[in-house]
């Protein structure tokens, strides 16, 4: 050993560095192509015609599947500042093929196309074509006229965002829909629209705290085999750090059920009944 050249000692040194480069390059490879196969995958079988023969029977419950993906698809984008939408139109397509009867594709799914670019598809066109496609095969639910005449002037994207959020508030499009309510408070010049959008981000705001309760209320009926009474009890227990407070600084409650809520004496609990009403 003694008798190594110096070339032949750096190289020794050298070596395990250059691997661990390569095997960091390699892992960068790897989940790129992993990203771009992802994506191709959300719409393997580009042929709605095709994969309606597929579904058979099941059609209407691919085309369920095929809008979910399209939201989150959206959503996902959106949340990762990449624009590139070109897979958002045969989502889309597929969807509505498998079922012409699926309103709020069309409804929402002009919204995302329609926006200019880097907040939507800056596809127009295709949010036209869908919304006459809605029209023809549901020629009774005179909304979708009104969304196809909204869709050519000018500003009418600010109150589609309010419907398309309102529409992805719950469950896995929580994040797409604060990002729409989000560019309606800061886009809109409307003292009233801003509102209502700042209300719907602190609604959204108590749902995903309400949730952190509630999963932090299991553990605790884990440890003492009984759900906890009150924030309070939680809170002397250890598992959270004082009393959480809602958006508006009052205390959640729990409910006789140990699950979170938002305290009466909140005026979150007032607009929550009023801004949380089904969409007509």
């Amino acid at each position: 050993m003694k008798g190594l050249p110096a070339r032949a000692w750096a190289l020794a040194l050298l070596l395990p560095v250059g691997f661990a480069g390569v095997w960091r390059l390699q892992r960068k490879i790897n989940a790129a192509r992993d990203a771009m196969r992802q994506e191709q995958d959300e719409v393997l079988v580009r042929s709605p015609k095709l994969m309606k023969t597929l579904t058979g029977e099941y059609a209407t419950l691919a085309a369920d599947i095929y809008w979910t993906r399209a939201v989150q698809y959206y959503g996902g984008k959106q949340l990762g500042q990449d624009t590139n939408l070109e897979s958002l139109w045969p989502l889309l397509d597929l969807a509505t093929t498998l079922d012409p009867h699926l309103i709020p594709v069309y409804r929402f799914g002009a919204t995302f196309l329609g926006e200019p670019e880097p907040r939507g598809a800056g596809r127009a066109d295709l949010a036209v074509k869908l919304l006459e496609r809605g029209i023809d095969a549901n020629p009774e639910v005179w909304r979708l006229n009104q969304d196809l005449d909204g869709s050519r002037k000018p500003g009418a994207a600010v109150w589609m965002k309010v419907m398309a959020a309102r529409f992805l508030e719950k469950g896995e499009s929580r994040e797409t829909s604060v990002m729409l309510w989000s560019e309606v408070y800061e886009s809109s010049r409307d003292e009233a629209l801003k509102e209502n959008a700042r209300i719907n981000l602190e609604l959204l705001r108590a749902d995903e705290d309400m949730e952190h309760i509630n999963a932090i209320a299991e553990q605790f009926a884990k440890q003492f085999g009984r759900q906890p009474r009150s924030m309070r009890e939680m809170a002397a227990s250890g598992m959270i750090g004082g009393e959480p407070l809602d958006p508006m600084n009052y205390p959640y409650v729990l409910g006789a059920d140990g699950q979170a809520q938002v305290s009466q004496k909140s005026p979150l609990f007032k607009q929550q009944k009023t801004y949380r009403r089904p969409l007509p």
